[in-house]
């Protein structure tokens, strides 16, 4: 069943001055999220028939069908999906009006988007921004910690953090550096394992730490010369925090930023000749170069993240003690596919 039975016509539509209200987008954007009335209701603090009415309204403002019943709850119509992206922008442009109004642009203080990558928001800026915050208390920071790419051009973030060159026109971009990343275990691990001489020695004597859908660390270890299946990785995670926690709790060897090697808990390199890298680049709007906050959160990333590649260079991990000697080490690629940061 419909939620809303009967619809005015495409007619009656284009004939309509009214247009929906940025809220019902808002209402919208939550059950397309949610897939729900009710949850949509507890993630914007209102109550479910406020909800269902605002959706009623859209799709009585919009003439469409934009939900349809079903048991395990509403299910989007194509419509509903092609509407999605539109809807995103709304609440983008919406909330990049709210950073842009709150401070002058040649203030150091207001409202900054900086999005990144799971591992990156949770191990590596923090620190970064807490010194930002020393020396510029007025600043307030918006971190959204997502593997999803956040389009800057439509003002998703102001400030974002990637692992890999961005193409699109009408951005700055600077290269803060090169982060290496190897293969790591815990000294626990190792001892009840010994360490493997080669890539061949991983499989199938070791447990692997790897993606459950993403390709990239078979790939990444295809490239450097190891064929691997999803089902040579005794623990299979598509987060990127996961995965690195498997390894700190002893789970098996995986891969790690080697910055991170060393805390909270000391890991041990595997096969160091085997390195993997990723540039790092900070981005932002060439529109927002004028902006005093942003640029200042931009400039301030880009030194303290050349920095932690720098530190990473010149302190070297642990590296796990070779077999006796006789045992041949394969060689291995000093540069693989590109793996997840």
């Amino acid at each position: 069943m419909n939620i809303v039975q009967m619809r005015p016509s495409a007619h009656h539509l284009l004939m309509s001055p009214a247009e929906p209200s940025w809220d019902l987008y808002g209402a919208f954007l939550a059950v397309m999220r949610t897939g729900s009335l009710s949850a949509a209701a507890r993630a914007l603090d209102v109550a479910q028939p406020t909800v269902r009415r605002q959706i009623e309204q859209l799709e009585s403002q919009l003439g469409v069908v934009l939900f349809t019943r079903a048991p395990n709850g509403l299910v989007p119509t194509e419509l509903a999906l092609a509407t999605l992206p539109y809807a995103e922008s709304i609440a983008a442009s919406a909330r990049a009006l709210v950073r842009a109004v709150s401070s002058p642009t040649e203030a150091d203080r207001g409202t900054v988007r900086v999005t990144c990558s799971e591992v990156v928001g949770v191990e590596v800026l923090p620190p970064m921004l807490a010194a930002l915050r020393v020396a510029h208390p007025r600043l307030q920071i918006e971190l959204v910690a997502t593997n999803r790419t956040e389009d800057l051009l439509r003002r998703d973030a102001d400030v974002a953090v990637r692992m890999a060159e961005p193409t699109q026109a009408g951005l700055v971009r600077r290269c803060a550096g090169r982060v290496e990343l190897g293969l790591f275990a815990t000294k626990a691990y190792l001892a009840a394992h010994p360490a493997p001489t080669s890539l061949a020695g991983l499989v199938p004597d070791h447990a692997l730490i790897g993606a459950d859908g993403s390709r990239a660390i078979i790939d990444a270890l295809a490239a450097a010369g190891l064929v691997t299946t999803p089902r040579d990785y005794a623990f299979r995670s598509d987060s990127d925090i996961a995965k690195l926690a498997a390894v700190r709790a002893g789970l098996g060897i995986g891969v790690c930023q080697l910055p991170l090697s060393r805390r909270p808990v000391p890991l041990v390199r595997v096969l160091p000749a085997l390195a993997f890298h990723l540039d790092v680049w900070v981005v932002m709007h060439e529109d927002l170069r004028a902006v005093r906050r942003v640029r200042l959160v931009f400039e301030h990333l880009v030194a303290q993240l050349g920095a932690h590649a720098t530190q990473a260079r010149a302190t070297r991990p642990l590296a796990a003690k070779a077999r006796p000697p006789g045992t041949r080490r394969r060689p291995s690629s000093g540069r693989a596919a590109r793996t997840p940061s």
